[in-house]
């Protein structure tokens, strides 16, 4: 019978770390946060102050430091030691133990080591949960700030002005939104019917979040949410606004794509089986991938719901990609021939 070597049995522990990256990176790195499938983060290991240069692929278990061209490796294994400055087997070690999996029990150390490391596994494991407490803490602490300073602001801020340079661009309704001095237009962002944040749309349409503040799972509604009504989540508010007005139906705005699965998620487990969930989806046609497309259609599988897109007329232009987008060339269209 074939007995594994040990750099078999490293690359087999790394298998199966990659099962569980969603877990272990995020506790041997607990300042990041996802961007797509990847965990960027702080680099703990020559003590970055800001997160951004580090990822790791929770996918391949690919990482690299793009600020050290010598911080790189292509598995979970080869990350552990270099945040630790162990060897990969101790930190294959570690990992084999977090999960049980038994596979290096059999490796012939004495009892002395088998001691020394189990102690120092318990020892990180500890900073590891320490380290995690203290990053949720400090995460839950900014994003109680920014829903505290978006609620001053949504109470200072006048309703919004029908002639503002963006409505008139995007031909909607304020609704809701509320304008602050210098024409800031404030979009509310909600959890659980709470404001917990802000998106202020500047006369240009530049957009920005408050910081720290909540905005994964954190939609901007429009329009009362009732037991077994057809409910549209969308990307933006521009786009929501326009669905909303030819529809007459309420609207979640997502915001962006990558939020698109979180808050139909929310608005599901919120309001049950009965809400006619539909997705309202870009459809980004001349970005490579049309990530609008695979976003709703990834929402719209994960919760059950049906998914829709903006149909094009066979003389619209490629440059098109939402339902507002559709609402303004109609728009044109119309001025045009008559």
């Amino acid at each position: 019978m074939h007995k594994p070597s040990i750099p078999e049995l490293i690359r087999q522990v790394a298998a199966h770390a990659l099962t569980a990256a969603e877990r272990l990176v995020p506790e041997w790195l607990p300042d990041g946060s996802h961007s797509g499938r990847e965990w960027v983060a702080r680099n703990i290991a020559r003590g970055d102050r800001k997160e951004g240069s580090f990822g790791v692929s929770l996918d391949t278990g690919r990482w690299n430091d793009f600020a050290d061209t010598e911080a790189h490796g292509g598995d979970l294994v080869s990350l552990l030691a270099y945040l630790r400055n162990c060897r990969q087997l101790e930190a294959a070690q570690e990992i084999d133990q977090r999960l049980s999996l038994g596979l290096l029990e059999r490796c012939e150390i004495s009892p002395e080591e088998a001691a020394r490391r189990a102690e120092k596994a318990e020892h990180l494991r500890r900073q590891s949960l320490l380290r995690t407490e203290r990053a949720k803490d400090q995460l839950q602490a900014r994003q109680l700030r920014a829903a505290r300073q978006a609620a001053e602001l949504w109470q200072m801020a006048k309703p919004a002005d029908r002639q503002h340079r963006y409505l008139q661009a995007k031909q909607v309704q304020p609704f809701t939104l509320r304008q602050l001095s210098q024409g800031r237009l404030l979009v509310p962002l909600c959890a659980d019917g709470r404001l917990v944040n802000l998106q202020t749309i500047l006369p240009t349409g530049d957009k920005r979040y408050l910081t720290g503040g909540r905005v994964q799972g954190c939609y901007s509604p429009l329009g009362k949410i009732t037991e077994g009504c057809r409910l549209y989540v969308c990307e933006g508010w521009a786009t929501g606004a326009t669905l909303h007005a030819h529809t007459l139906s309420p609207v979640v705005c997502a915001l962006s794509a990558g939020n698109l699965k979180a808050v139909a998620t929310a608005m599901r487990e919120r309001y049950g089986d009965v809400l006619d969930l539909v997705i309202a989806g870009d459809d980004d046609r001349q970005t490579l991938g049309n990530p609008g497309r695979n976003a709703a259609n990834r929402a719209a599988n994960a919760v059950g719901a049906r998914v829709v897109f903006p149909e094009w007329p066979a003389d619209a232009p490629d440059t098109l990609s939402d339902f507002n987008d559709l609402h303004l060339w109609r728009s044109q269209h119309r001025e045009i021939q008559s």
